[in-house]
């Protein structure tokens, strides 16, 4: 009796491409962490920088993530990974690593909001304007952080 056996399918579900990304999880995260990533530099753009070194690594990490994700989320749209099994773990690798420096960047601004409080020392001159801005930037960057955990964690439970 010949065992002849049909090819083993792969258990590996298709990347998306097109539209397809916005209904699959995680892909569709890489949306909302565009928009939440944005929110945080728009607010610490529309602040007094109080801490100018602490802002400007929340800055650079957001922007350069935000574009980044963009591209991203463009090569997924246009299909351009070619369903390879290691464009998963490039992204995989790519949301781990940007959640870590998300997270960096969370504390950092959470420390310039603090200093940037009104009457938090004497030579601090903040308005409660720019005190609530980078209270907003401090949520939305841990948010940010949240998102980009929640995205590498579910590429690699996949």
């Amino acid at each position: 009796m010949d065992s002849a056996s049909p090819p083993a399918a792969s258990t590996q579900p298709a990347l998306p491409s097109g539209l397809a990304v916005f209904k699959t999880v995680p892909y569709a995260l890489i949306l909302p962490e565009i928009v939440c990533g944005m929110w945080v530099w728009i607010l610490i753009a529309g602040t007094s920088v109080a801490a100018p070194l602490l802002q400007g690594w929340v800055m650079y990490v957001s922007i350069s993530s935000w574009i980044i994700s963009q591209l991203l989320l463009l090569s997924y749209l246009t299909g351009f990974h070619k369903n390879s099994e290691n464009w998963k773990v490039l992204d995989s690798l790519y949301h781990g690593a940007t959640a870590i420096l998300y997270m960096s960047a969370a504390v950092l601004q959470a420390n310039a909001t603090i200093i940037s409080e009104p009457g938090y020392s004497e030579s601090s001159r903040s308005s409660p304007l720019h005190y609530q801005l980078n209270s907003a930037a401090t949520f939305f960057a841990f948010l940010t952080t949240f998102l980009y955990i929640l995205h590498a964690f579910s590429i690699y439970y996949q």
